[in-house]
């Protein structure tokens, strides 16, 4: 009987080893708060864990284990597994996704935004650079156009911008400094402060983060269809993490991404529907630009930071021209198949 126990006892505890070694736990590094933003990654780590039944979770912090703009070089390291980080944060680091942050691109939607990101996401240049940092692109954080939120008198007018201290990044803070602006990449987390004390007069983000981050609270105005451009955002895993996920949970995670984008679009488009009743219960003036501003701001500010970005991405080896080609070949096949 005691050798029978034994052998219990000894199973019991091989079948607790094993579905130790089963489980699998990511820690995944985002920040400010929980917001539209992050929705997906939320959704995705709900998904995993119900699909592996509790064996594949993921824990998301929100700066508890690194800044925004340290995230790629944490999953470099292997610091954590999962990561959200902003392509203007630290361009040189991610070059071929810039393409995707250029100015009046005429990305209409969110649908489009995913559709061009996860596009060039697949570029092998994209693969291979991020491979450099140990990262994998898992998915987009899909962001609409960026809008100016304000103080003191509106501005409408492109003369207006001049000397403008405007919160920017990236291919946006390009199109407001070849219209006389003062772009600078404070990160969305110091926009508040930034725009209180002064440092800028305006800050360009989309609807979420102007609620998220409280600029909203600070503004007298918000530039309605001004549509710049937008930041590009990706979710990245660390290759090795990614590597040594089992079969199956690799398969559920990789499955679960259009899910987790799908929420992401619903829960975002009801934020969307409900803008306006923001701007009016903060007493937010909406300010449209005229066509023959808008047309202005485009001249100025599109082609000729296209021309120069394809001109400076393949000087530095960078296949610029099939990156950008790609984004409007996309753009095109996607609004033909709806």
């Amino acid at each position: 009987m005691q050798k029978i126990l034994s052998k219990v006892a000894v199973a019991a505890i091989a079948t607790a080893f094993a579905t130790e070694a089963m489980a699998t736990e990511w820690n995944v590094s985002v920040w400010g708060k929980r917001r539209a933003f992050t929705e997906h990654i939320e959704k995705l780590a709900e998904l995993v864990s119900e699909k592996t039944g509790g064996e594949f979770t993921m824990n998301v912090s929100y700066g508890g284990l690194s800044n925004n703009r340290e995230n790629l070089d944490g999953i470099s390291i292997g610091a954590f597994e999962m990561a959200q980080f902003c392509a203007g944060y630290h361009p040189d680091k991610n070059r071929a996704i810039t393409v995707l942050e250029l100015p009046f691109l005429g990305v209409s939607d969110l649908k489009e935004e995913v559709a061009v990101s996860h596009a060039v996401y697949a570029h092998p240049a994209v693969e291979k650079e991020m491979a450099q940092w140990n990262a994998k692109m898992l998915m987009t954080s899909p962001m609409p156009q960026y809008n100016l939120v304000g103080t003191g008198e509106p501005r409408d007018e492109l003369s207006e911008f001049e000397g403008m201290r405007v919160r920017a990044t990236g291919g946006l803070g390009e199109a407001f400094r070849a219209v006389g602006g003062v772009p600078t990449s404070v990160t969305s987390s110091e926009a508040y402060q930034a725009m209180e004390s002064g440092v800028v007069d305006t800050v360009a983000f989309a609807q979420h983060a102007h609620l998220s981050f409280g600029t909203i609270n600070q503004a007298t105005w918000w530039t309605a269809n001004l549509n710049p451009g937008t930041v590009n955002c990706p979710v990245v895993v660390n290759i090795d993490a990614y590597n040594a996920l089992s079969d199956e949970h690799r398969k559920v995670l990789d499955e679960s991404v259009s899910e987790a984008i799908d929420y992401y679009l619903e829960n975002y488009a009801k934020l969307l529907k409900r803008w306006d009743d923001v701007l009016a219960e903060k007493n937010v003036q909406k300010v449209m630009i005229s066509d023959e501003e808008l047309a202005n701001f485009r001249e100025v500010a599109g082609k000729p930071i296209h021309e120069k970005w394809i001109a400076d991405m393949s000087a530095q080896g960078m296949p610029a021209q099939e990156l950008y080609d790609l984004v409007f070949k996309t753009l095109e096949e996607h609004r033909a198949s709806n």
